[in-house]
């Protein structure tokens, strides 16, 4: 890419330089063509009714580029030549014309004799002036085409990088299958042998919870299939297994009742990653102590989940920059949690995820939108 921007400077600036000479050398031209038209112009007002004529007046009648306007010595518009035949026929346009032309370049006078001069103003012909414009206009056009090279080349690294990280999931979900199914049978074997163990039951979510881990990765790069799901079991399964793992510092409320049925089309197995990362966040937020609490309301098109914490609070300039990819204000992890949580809701479920009202010291609210029907 720095070859190719390079490249454009270099062929800009050359163009540039070049088309300058160029433009240079066609000004000289043009004058010397009217300086030329205004000694015909003499000869021919000069001229004794016998002389041959022939030549200035071809002189005159082959100027039909340059623009010019002849005046008297009083700059009163005797005529004007090489404009748009129907404007030139405007006597405000040709005052107007005029005046440009005398902000431009000094006339060119002609001497009647007797004290007597005309004066003849011009301006640059149409092709001079496309030909001053004509470099930038290139210049315009080469950095526009390594815009669009740059964001092909950016939008291919990018694809290539995305198929790298989802061979990657799919093979970490088919490395973690066999010793988790392994697991199950080990956990069974020791329901039937030591039912009185308490913590097989345990044990038994932890292995649930790695089925589900691997469910995820081995979903990541294809389009989930969203079923109609009831969201507030969804919920209540996500904050009884993390309640167990989590400080009793941290109380765990609901603002609905547990069994009570409210189906929305999501995935489950992702959707309890969007639960399981606001909560932990939360968790992290409180430092530990504190109260959680889920709030579950629906309007007609929408299910609405806020999941508020008794925390620190977010920063206002940073309602948004919670979500992007590597933000974190923690010293351990990568800060792709909420990122992640973002793009399940928002790309896969087409709902939204923002945050609803934040106040520093006294905790944050994040709030979920669900569609109640596939969009």
């Amino acid at each position: 890419m720095l070859f190719l921007f390079l490249f454009a400077i270099l062929a800009g600036s050359g163009s540039l330089i070049y088309t300058q000479n160029l433009v240079s050398l066609l000004k000289a031209e043009e004058r010397k063509k009217v300086e030329l038209w205004a000694e015909a112009t003499i000869m021919i007002n000069s001229a004794d009714p016998n002389q041959n004529l022939e030549f200035p007046f071809s002189i005159i009648e082959n100027n039909n580029t340059v623009p010019v306007i002849l005046t008297d010595g009083s700059d009163s518009i005797i005529d004007a030549k090489n404009f748009d035949s129907a404007r030139s026929k405007d006597p405000a346009f040709l005052k107007m014309s005029l005046v440009k032309m005398k902000k431009k370049r000094d006339p060119i006078i002609i001497d009647l004799g007797n004290g007597f001069t005309n004066r003849i103003y011009y301006k640059d012909s149409t092709i001079l002036t496309k030909l001053i414009y004509y470099p930038y206009v290139q210049l315009g056009i080469i950095m526009l085409f390594i815009l669009v090279a740059y964001l092909a080349f950016s939008s291919s690294r990018k694809v290539e990088e995305n198929q790298v990280w989802v061979g990657m999931s799919k093979e970490t979900a088919h490395q973690l299958g066999t010793p988790t199914s392994s697991l199950v049978g080990w956990i069974e074997i020791l329901r039937h042998r030591y039912p009185e163990l308490s913590m097989t039951k345990e044990l038994a979510l932890d292995v649930e919870r790695l089925e589900k881990i691997t469910e995820r990765f081995s979903k990541i790069g294809s389009k989930p299939a969203l079923v109609n799901s009831n969201i507030l079991d969804i919920i209540s399964r996500t904050i009884d297994y993390l309640r167990s793992r989590t400080s009793s510092r941290v109380r765990f409320e609901t603002g609905f009742k547990t069994g009570s049925v409210l189906e929305v089309p999501v995935n489950a197995a992702l959707f309890e990653w969007v639960i399981e990362n606001v909560t932990k966040n939360a968790i992290d937020a409180m430092e530990g102590d504190g109260v959680i609490d889920f709030n579950v309301n629906e309007t007609e098109k929408n299910v609405i989940i806020d999941i508020s914490d008794t925390g620190k609070g977010i920063p206002k300039s940073s309602f948004k920059k919670i979500f992007d990819p590597g933000y974190t204000t923690k010293q351990r992890g990568w800060g792709l949690g909420l990122s992640l949580t973002k793009r399940i809701v928002e790309e896969f479920h087409k709902g939204r995820i923002f945050v609803r009202h934040s106040e520093l010291g006294k905790g944050s609210c994040i709030r979920i939108v669900l569609n109640r029907q596939n969009s």
